[in-house]
């Protein structure tokens, strides 16, 4: 299909480290194919880039990236075997500073596969635990101490909430799962609580739960049909999504969206696979998750029927088998019949 309503969109990529290039590949095939109108600023970033000159993310390129509709980003981390940066360095230099700076406060993943998993997570992208707040104090000695914070804000969790009322109450099922620790973790807990029900009242139309995170590991093993729409913290909800992404099949078909439902700035899109260095070049790596990533980018541009032709052709994706770019040209050919 060939889409001729919108002028082309803005779109930055970040290929990465490792198959992420070429996964990123992939995906940008099937975009193309399925009609999506694009104007592409590839970007040379991740850990390879740091190695070779130290770079990880100019504060220019920030700058250009608010300029953007969106982001498309591969993986980030080691490159190749036996080669990394510092842990952590380009992971909180990137993707965190993404989201963070540009206020990509909703981290969305979709977890889909027939004939019983079918539900979403929402997690807070930009305060808990990675906020960053605490630090050492006698470091490198016997009487070390480290603490680390969580940081809640009524902003923070309200509006991450409120987002999530609203895909619950356009879901077929109208259902809100809120995931806590609130038992132990008494005063996060308890805002996330109070906001959750305050906000409740204003959608009669979706029936709400709430689950200690322990209990919903279990749940989504055991019970993943249970689920519709589930909202958490940004520590429990990175948890829980790497869960559900082996119980809808295993990391490989794991999509993910960072959105700043705002807009006042651009929203990125990406597999959370990783950066697999050891299967690198070698054409095996399964690129759905980027496809699916990609739809979903398309899905938020407003690209409706883009968006429709992915996720059709990416319903159930464990019908993929072959190379990444044989996957590659099943894909093209399922968005554009």
């Amino acid at each position: 299909m060939t889409s001729t309503k919108n002028p082309p969109h803005h779109v930055g990529v970040i290929g990465g480290d490792g198959i992420g290039p070429e996964v990123t590949a992939q995906a940008l095939r099937v975009l193309e194919a399925a009609g999506l109108q694009m104007e592409l600023t590839h970007y040379d970033l991740g850990a390879a880039r740091f190695l070779r000159d130290g770079t990880v993310l100019p504060d220019e390129t920030m700058a250009e990236w608010r300029g953007l509709d969106a982001l498309l980003l591969g993986a980030v981390g080691d490159p190749a075997p036996g080669q990394a940066a510092p842990a952590g360095l380009v992971e909180r230099g990137i993707l965190l500073r993404m989201r963070f700076e540009l206020d990509m406060y909703v981290n969305y993943r979709p977890f889909r596969l027939p004939p019983t998993v079918n539900f979403e997570v929402i997690r807070e992208n930009t305060e808990g635990t990675y906020a960053g707040e605490g630090g050492f104090l006698r470091k490198n000695t016997p009487n070390e101490i480290a603490t680390q914070g969580s940081v809640n804000t009524r902003h923070g969790v309200e509006r991450c909430i409120r987002y999530s009322f609203e895909q619950a109450a356009n879901s077929e099922r109208h259902h809100l799962t809120l995931v806590h620790k609130k038992n132990v973790l008494t005063f996060a807990g308890d805002l996330w609580q109070r906001a959750f029900d305050e906000v409740a009242v204003e959608y009669p139309q979706v029936e709400t739960a709430y689950q200690h995170v322990d209990a919903a590991c279990i749940h989504f093993v055991e019970r993943p049909e249970i689920y519709d729409v589930v909202v958490t913290d940004n520590l429990f909800g990175d948890i829980l999504t790497d869960l559900g992404g082996a119980v809808a099949g295993g990391v490989a078909y794991a999509a993910s969206a960072n959105l700043n439902p705002d807009r006042t700035g651009p929203s990125m899109f990406e597999p959370v696979h990783g950066t697999a260095p050891d299967i690198a070049g070698k054409n095996i790596a399964n690129p759905i998750a980027a496809v699916i990533s990609a739809g979903l980018m398309a899905g938020f541009l407003g690209e409706t029927e883009v968006a429709e032709a992915i996720e059709i052709a990416t319903a159930d994706p464990r019908r993929y088998v072959g190379s990444t770019s044989e996957i590659g040209d099943a894909l093209v050919a399922a968005v554009t019949r």
